[in-house]
């Protein structure tokens, strides 16, 4: 069984973690003296010591280094740093650090998730590391249990910042931000608010059994972001139980067939049902934002629809004239957190050089080093509860969202993606 391979590849890379008693030794920070201070273990997964699970925060000698003592070791070692980054909007960053830090040359590559990752494996396979810090995010887990176990990234927790940003943020890499994707309505068709609040109302049929919204959104199966939040709503099937119970007051009843499929697929699960439910509803699948919210501001009152969408296509709202808003609070929970990470890359000829970056764009010691002023806009927000969001309309705690848990995800995230492609082909509405 899928399932079964999966957490066995998992427990196999622990064992192996388990096995060798530590990861191999990173490059360490010198300390006053000059001496290298001694290299950190890292226990991914499980302590071997203990037995025990251990995830971030992580902290080691680096962790406590300041911006100058990182400063002062950066101009001994190569002073080229290059970034592989997931966004365009990290190249802003390259001038301010170069001026802050003289003597340090920043070169950032624009690169998709996927190159990111790819490339960073290469040059560790081949021994001829050149990335020394990757920006991307983890929405299954795969760079948690894959990279990190390959020897390929290391963490890099500076503790002074990590101090002001929630443990449950923290706990699986280095956040640079947060986003998130909402459901969003007509406000000209529903002017007193929201349609819906809660996920079973998305897929709801009126009294003659018509389906009661349009839905448009990016195709499930090729989105990892929305396949992990469905596995999550598997494994909080509780919660998504509950919900459907406060929403309309009955029991719910469960209508999948779990036989479908040659792995094992949890009976009377409510993730499940909803997945099958949703899989089985009409809906339009576009590629880009900007059109699914186009999508909704052409609707009406009369023929309403909802689109599925990264938070930041609200700009739509002032840019373009949408009548358009973000559903919040849905029960059990709007979303998950996507969060855009950073990580130090292992074998990096810029090691403190790397570590400096890292907490230059993160903000550095105050919130105020002017490296996270290329990220904050609409639809991002920042982690740091000691800098200001002045972008968003809601502040991140008040749209219901909650930290992706992709310890959990990771283990169904192939059962789930095989059981909405199989649903999907088998849905009338395809």
């Amino acid at each position: 069984m899928k399932k079964f391979f999966a957490l066995l590849l998992t427990a196999v890379m622990v064992l192996s973690l388990a096995a060798c008693g530590k990861k191999e030794e990173a490059a360490a920070p010198a300390e006053s003296g000059g001496e290298q201070a001694a290299a950190s273990t890292l226990h991914l997964g499980v302590d071997p010591e203990t037995g025990e699970e251990f995830y971030g925060p992580y902290y080691d000698e680096w962790s406590d280094m300041t911006d100058d003592q990182l400063y002062e070791q950066a101009l001994k070692e190569d002073v080229t740093i290059n970034i592989y980054a997931t966004s365009s909007k990290m190249l802003k960053a390259e001038e301010p650090f170069e001026e802050m830090y003289p003597g340090l040359d920043v070169v950032v590559s624009d690169l998709d998730s996927d190159e990111v990752l790819n490339k960073a494996k290469i040059e560790h396979d081949s021994g001829n590391v050149t990335a020394d810090v990757l920006q991307t995010k983890d929405v299954n887990g795969s760079v948690f249990y894959e990279w990190y176990n390959q020897g390929i990234i290391e963490p890099f927790y500076p503790r002074d910042i990590c101090a002001h940003i929630d443990e449950g943020n923290l706990k699986y890499s280095y956040p640079l931000y947060a986003s998130q994707a909402f459901w969003y309505y007509n406000t000209e068709a529903f002017p007193d608010g929201q349609p819906i609040n809660n996920w079973w109302q998305i897929i709801e049929k009126d009294e003659n059994g018509n389906q009661k919204y349009r839905l448009f959104a990016k195709e499930i199966g090729q989105e990892s972001a929305y396949l992990s939040l469905f596995a999550s709503f598997i494994n909080n099937a509780d919660e998504m139980e509950k919900a459907y119970e406060d929403c309309y007051g009955e029991k719910l009843e469960y209508t999948y067939n779990a036989n479908d499929f040659d792995f094992e697929v949890p009976e009377n699960n409510a993730g499940v049902e909803y997945l099958w439910r949703f899989s089985q509803a009409k809906m339009t699948f576009i590629g880009d934002g900007d059109e699914l919210v186009l999508a909704v501001h052409n609707s009406t009152a009369d023929d309403p629809a909802l689109c599925l969408a990264s938070a930041g296509k609200i700009e739509n709202q002032e840019e373009s004239g949408y009548n358009i808003a973000w559903c919040i609070n849905l029960a059990p929970y709007t979303a998950l957190l996507n969060t855009e990470s950073l990580f130090a890359v292992a074998g990096s000829d810029s090691p403190a050089g790397a570590r400096l970056f890292i907490r230059y764009i993160t903000g550095g010691t105050d919130g105020e080093s002017g490296g996270l002023k290329p990220f904050t806009k609409v639809g991002n927000w920042p982690l740091r509860d000691d800098v200001e969001d002045k972008k968003n309309p809601a502040k991140l705690d008040e749209l219901g969202a909650r930290a992706n848990d992709i310890d959990a995800i990771y283990a169904i995230y192939p059962d789930v993606q095989d059981m909405w492609t199989y649903w999907l082909n088998k849905s009338p509405n395809k």
